[in-house]
């Protein structure tokens, strides 16, 4: 793992009892918790694309194996509609009636042959022969005949003939001319037809219906045949087997190229957000140490006054000088400790903080520095059964002070400072509201107080707003200033409430 070694005069700036990651600060724990508890893109793109591909590959397989299943059998059902009427036109050349007969009206025997000036003999001779073509087709479960009243006149199984069929929306369609192939699959309970087959079919049977014309164009007779092409199924089958096997194939040969890719990407996205954590880190860094140097500078100064008057003063303004020093230093020591503190994420659960207590904590250390400015403060307290509100104190301390020592900077020459704490119940957030009655800020100004290193001050490093944004939003909180030129400025701090 990628450290930073603090600098030496950090550590010795750093009481002992908060010396707790002195030798090594990992860079992990400068990046945000979302970056350390990052989104595993490479295990959900994994599951969701195996998912998706497994889905889209199986409806794909099984509409192309239908397809192909229905297409083999349309194509069969049809060869067998061509290869009846083909008999049925061979065997009116063979008969030699002429065109104005045809092998559909002989097929009856209740027709008048007389009429139709035929040989009875050779007409029965002749619907013989196709008779035995129909019986002896190859795969032919059951073959029928109907005449144009729907009654059976011909069947393999001549235990049926003589019956009628007038509710067969099917025969009904074959004589309106639009005779066509249905598939149909074996039932566990075999079904009115299914039982007058020869045998029973093993897995699928193809109904066909084959239309019989006279001269003039009207049907005449139908030929029903049931049939089991073996071969064509064994040929399904294998046909479905290649299907899906290549249709497994390519799924899986998709599924790597796109886990490969995924995975690259995930590489190159860990690499990326690697030298972001530690760009980050380098940034911390040094926002950490210009705020450092941003805020030791008034209290050197202070410091350096102090030792001065010491050394001409008398005894009584030497300890007062002395005691003076000593405050700077434990502030500037309580300085680097909040620094560094809020330079590491935060760990555990926030803290109940009372606001009213952090307001009273924080301003007796500005207590000089308002009589300095000739600066009134005014604290207007909240009234009883105010709730807590979660944050850090440390932090929530610079965060305070960094606001007061702004509004008291902007009032030079003097002016009022007032402090208001309010409950929002319904949102569940308490607000800190600071006002001075300052010059004030521009909008435009407005828009960059937030910035690092912007600062309207001569001496200014611009990082104490940016720092306050920083450690209210690490609250769940939030910052927002109100203010005009010539009006003051209003700082807002919102904290949620416990």
């Amino acid at each position: 793992m990628n450290v930073y070694r603090i600098p030496e005069l950090a550590l010795n700036s750093w009481p002992a009892q908060d010396r707790r990651r002195q030798d090594t600060v990992p860079l992990a724990q400068f990046a945000p918790q979302e970056l350390v508890r990052r989104f595993n893109l490479l295990r959900w793109i994994s599951i969701l694309g195996f998912i998706a591909i497994f889905i889209i590959s199986m409806a794909f397989a099984a509409v192309l194996s239908h397809f192909v299943k229905r297409e083999i059998l349309d194509n069969d059902a049809a060869l067998t509609n061509q290869f009846v009427a083909s008999i049925a036109e061979t065997q009116n050349k063979q008969a030699g009636w002429g065109p104005n007969v045809n092998l559909g009206q002989i097929l009856d025997e209740r027709t008048n042959f007389a009429k139709l000036g035929l040989d009875p003999k050779l007409a029965s001779a002749v619907r013989g022969q196709f008779y035995d073509h129909l019986r002896f087709l190859p795969d032919v479960l059951l073959a029928d005949v109907f005449a144009q009243d729907r009654s059976l006149i011909w069947s393999t199984n001549l235990s049926v003939v003589g019956t009628s069929a007038h509710d067969s929306e099917k025969l009904d369609e074959a004589f309106a001319a639009r005779g066509k192939a249905t598939m149909s699959y074996v039932g566990r309970v075999p079904t009115k037809q299914e039982a007058q087959f020869a045998r029973q079919p093993q897995k699928l049977y193809i109904e066909n219906y084959v239309p019989l014309f006279d001269p003039h164009g009207s049907v005449v007779a139908v030929a029903r045949i049931y049939k089991e092409p073996g071969s064509l199924l064994r040929t399904i089958h294998r046909g479905n087997i290649l299907v899906w096997t290549c249709t497994a194939f390519s799924a899986i040969l998709l599924y790597l190229a796109l886990f490969w890719t995924i995975r690259r990407a995930d590489r190159v996205l860990n690499e990326q957000q690697q030298r972001l954590v530690e760009a980050e880190a380098l940034c911390v860094i040094g926002e950490m140490s210009a705020a450092v140097a941003h805020g030791i500078r008034n209290p050197l100064a202070s410091i350096r006054s102090s030792a001065e008057l010491a050394l001409d003063g008398d005894l009584e303004s030497t300890r007062k000088n002395a005691n003076d020093i000593i405050f700077q230093i434990d502030r500037l020591g309580k300085w680097v400790r909040d620094l560094l503190a809020f330079s590491r994420p935060l760990s555990g659960e926030n803290q109940k903080i009372d606001l009213s207590t952090l307001v009273d904590e924080c301003l007796p250390h500005f207590s000089t520095q308002l009589a300095r400015s000739r600066v009134s403060c005014e604290f207007v307290r909240p009234p009883a059964g105010l709730p807590p509100v979660l944050g850090e104190r440390a932090l929530a301390s610079q965060a305070l002070a960094n606001v007061i020592s702004n509004a008291i900077e902007a009032m030079p020459e003097g002016g009022t400072l007032r402090l208001e704490i309010q409950s929002e119940t319904r949102q569940r957030r308490v607000r800190l509201l600071v006002t001075d009655t300052g010059p004030g800020m521009s909008p435009a100004e407005l828009d960059l107080v937030f910035k690092p290193y912007y600062t309207t001050k001569r001496n200014g490093l611009g990082l104490g707003m940016a720092l306050v944004k920083r450690i209210m939003e690490r609250f769940g909180g939030a910052i927002n200033l109100d203010s005009r030129k010539g009006e003051g400025t209003r700082v807002s701090l919102s904290f949620r409430s416990n």
